[in-house]
């Protein structure tokens, strides 16, 4: 027996993964050919490291180890599994090293002994999977919060040197930063002299996102253009007042069709039915 006690499951590959197989498809976390591919390489890697370890498990070949099971982990929750069943895919490999060990060391104090090394081994990558499956889930959510506000904050050409901006749902801080930045480039790209702010889609109006609103108002007008808020609802209008918001120095209007028309006026356009011509 050598005294490396782990190293000696490298022997007993073929019979560990047939054990792994059989619990996983137990225990309802399998998932078909793909699984079986990623669980030998897993495997091969893991007892790999075990028999070069020498008992220094925190060795070159267990950052590998350790990189595949995060990989896996990964993979893993794209195709849907949950953190519970990614960490029972490590138990279930765990539970199969068991078996052997128990075959193989009649010894109970040595038999105690590896798998109290082995459980730490394990139970040290379940642990980097849930880490795994966070982060992972945390720049989904990241990267869809930064979709939907790019959705949210979609900047219109209306008409030659017109440009509007419908806003939905709230307005804080870093909102209102991405609605600047996208208003003030569409000015520029544009050569637009009127923004209109539409804010029918927003809830509610409070002193918070009075000031975010009149900091774009006004960061539209450094840029050379005039800015025209719409969606005045009756609410809102109240809600301004009580808060005693100044809004005096901006155009508001209750709804975009009247901010398109004042825009009209202020370029001195206007838009006529045309006449239908009698042959």
């Amino acid at each position: 027996m050598q005294n490396n006690l782990l190293g000696v499951l490298k022997e007993h590959e073929n019979k560990l993964l047939t054990i792994w197989s059989q619990i996983l498809l137990e225990s309802g976390s399998g998932d078909g050919a793909m699984e079986e591919e990623e669980s030998k390489e897993f495997a091969s890697l893991f007892l790999n490291a075990l028999a070069k370890s020498d008992e220094k498990y925190d060795s070159q070949e267990f950052e590998k180890v350790q990189d595949l099971i995060v990989g896996i982990s990964s993979s893993r929750g794209k195709r849907g599994f949950s953190p519970r069943e990614n960490a029972q895919y490590l138990i279930s490999f765990k539970e199969a090293c068991s078996q052997i060990l128990s075959d193989l060391i009649s010894d109970s104090a040595k038999l105690y002994d590896a798998n109290l090394k082995l459980n730490a081994i394990i139970d040290d990558m379940t642990i980097m999977t849930f880490e795994a499956f966070m982060r992972g889930r945390e720049d989904i959510i990241s990267r869809q919060v930064d979709e939907i506000s790019e959705i949210s904050t979609p900047v219109i050409t209306v008409w030659d040197g017109i440009v509007a901006l419908p806003i939905i749902g709230t307005l804080d801080s870093s909102r209102t930063q991405v609605v600047m930045e996208s208003l003030l480039q569409q000015i520029v790209d544009t050569g637009s002299s009127i923004a209109i702010l539409d804010i029918s889609g927003v809830p509610a109006v409070d002193s918070l996102v009075a000031q975010h609103l009149i900091k774009t108002v006004s960061a539209t007008r450094l840029m050379g253009a005039e800015c025209i808020i719409s969606g005045i609802r009756p609410e809102i209008a109240q809600t301004v007042v009580h808060l005693g918001i100044d809004l005096s120095g901006i155009t508001t209007k209750a709804s975009l069709a009247s901010a398109l028309q004042t825009a009209f006026d202020m370029l001195q356009l206007a838009v006529v039915k045309r006449k239908k011509i009698v042959e």
